[in-house]
């Protein structure tokens, strides 16, 4: 009788979310708009809710106050800056605005906009605020004018773009400006960069072939090189905070483990209760643009970001790691990219080459910056994925060289730092792979 009932319970549902129940599409259940506007903000208002688990209001407002006025240049952990409670509520807060930005726009859900919405929930953890990503987005709205088009065309770039917010707190707080006057040309700074960078974005795909799913990492790479170019001209020079937390492990891994399991429970219910049409979904190289949602359907996306989110965590347990919000952010932008690009057999090579390559080189693999490089290098994915998995730990492994040397030319501006070096280690990879592969 239990079993009948619960079954009865999954058939609403279902019958809420998509578009007619067992609707197929090439053999991909249809989910509704409204099915995957739901399930993304249940996520978003659990992730805010969860802040008053671990501290109270009283605390958050503080928080929220001490990081809202934080350079928050790399490495500038909001739990070590503030707490666990303050992380959660900021990151929570900005995909709930996210979410509202896309229900305004009346976009299209697909992949790619659910790994940008993931990725500024991670980086929520750490660099990204309520104060600083305004700017990038208004530079991106400017942008869609000149062009006479509409800004929903633009805003999953938009999204990616907010890498570059820190240009906007570092002018703002940490260069001893008036306040006033800080805050003015932070802000000015962040809608030159949010202008900018979309037509490049576009440009430099080309460079990698679209073999580094990071690619607005790559192009804000280049443009916080350039800001940062011109403040040491002027004698100006970014501090490195090396904010970092740790001693959270236990209540993070029980808290993910359980985000995650949820994720591949819901995805379970609306793939029709089965894991039909994964296997299919592995063999896609992951190379740009590969929109799992639109492919494969929501429910089996949403299996795939619970799945690798939970190999994040695993993988960071196994070395040793803490589960910092920096690492958090890597883990929760793994699991977003599980909607555009990356599955298990696509990543798993890359975080054994730069597991490999710790062994060799000076670097601790529970390290911080090598927890980082074999999260975010996974976004090189579609080297093994297209290649093979011999070629995958050769990038990962080349890749967590590069990684640790390109932070100083940004000046930590740019939250991406490892998909600006996954773009030059894919830009530089590729074409030799090409050259000298037989097949």
């Amino acid at each position: 009788m239990g079993v009948v009932k619960n079954m009865a319970f999954f058939d609403k549902i279902r019958n809420y979310l998509v578009i007619q129940k067992d609707q197929y599409s090439e053999g991909v259940i249809s989910i509704s708009e409204r099915g995957k506007y739901s399930i993304l903000m249940f996520y978003a208002i659990l992730i805010t809710a969860s802040a008053f688990f671990f501290n109270s209001p009283s605390e958050i407002i503080e928080g929220m106050k001490a990081i809202v006025v934080a350079p928050s240049i790399l490495v500038t952990d909001y739990i070590g800056l503030a707490n666990l409670g303050t992380a959660f509520f900021n990151s929570g807060l900005l995909m709930i605005i996210a979410m509202i930005i896309v229900k305004i726009n009346d976009v299209h859900i697909s992949g790619p906009v659910v790994a940008s919405i993931f990725t500024v929930v991670a980086f929520g953890f750490f660099g990204k605020n309520i104060y600083n990503i305004w700017a990038i987005l208004l530079g991106a709205y400017l942008y869609s004018l000149t062009q006479v088009d509409n800004f929903s065309r633009y805003l999953v770039l938009a999204f990616f773009g907010t890498s570059l917010a820190p240009i906007v707190s570092q002018i703002s707080f940490g260069f001893g400006l008036d306040p006033l006057i800080g805050i003015v040309l932070g802000n000015l700074a962040g809608v030159l960069a949010g202008i900018v960078m979309i037509p490049l974005a576009n440009h430099f795909v080309g460079f990698h072939q679209g073999f580094n799913l990071y690619n607005m990492g790559f192009t804000a790479g280049i443009i916080a090189t350039l800001f940062m170019a011109v403040f040491r001209s002027f004698g100006l020079e970014n501090q490195n905070p090396n904010i970092l937390s740790e001693g959270n492990n236990m209540v993070l891994s029980i808290y993910f483990f359980a985000f995650f399991l949820s994720m591949i429970i819901i995805g379970f219910i609306l793939n029709n209760s089965t894991f039909s049409g994964y296997a299919r979904l592995l063999v896609s190289s992951g190379r740009l643009i590969s929109d799992f949602v639109t492919l494969n359907g929501f429910g089996l996306s949403l299996i795939n970001m619970g799945i690798i989110g939970s190999v994040a965590i695993i993988y960071v347990l196994l070395v040793g790691g803490e589960l910092s919000g920096v690492v958090v952010g890597g883990v929760m932008t793994v699991a977003g990219f599980g909607a555009f690009g990356k599955h298990i057999k696509n990543i798993l090579p890359i975080m054994i080459g730069v597991y490999i390559s710790s062994l060799f080189k000076i670097w601790d693999t529970n390290s911080v910056s090598y927890l980082i490089a074999a999260l975010f290098g996974t976004s090189l994915a579609p080297i093994s994925g297209m290649f093979g998995w011999k070629f995958g730990i050769l990038a990962g492994f080349v890749h967590s060289s590069v990684v640790m040397n390109v932070g100083y030319l940004h000046g930590g501006m740019n939250l991406y730092n490892n998909g600006f070096s996954c773009g030059i280690v894919a830009g530089v990879i590729v074409p030799l792979i090409a050259s000298f592969r037989k097949e």
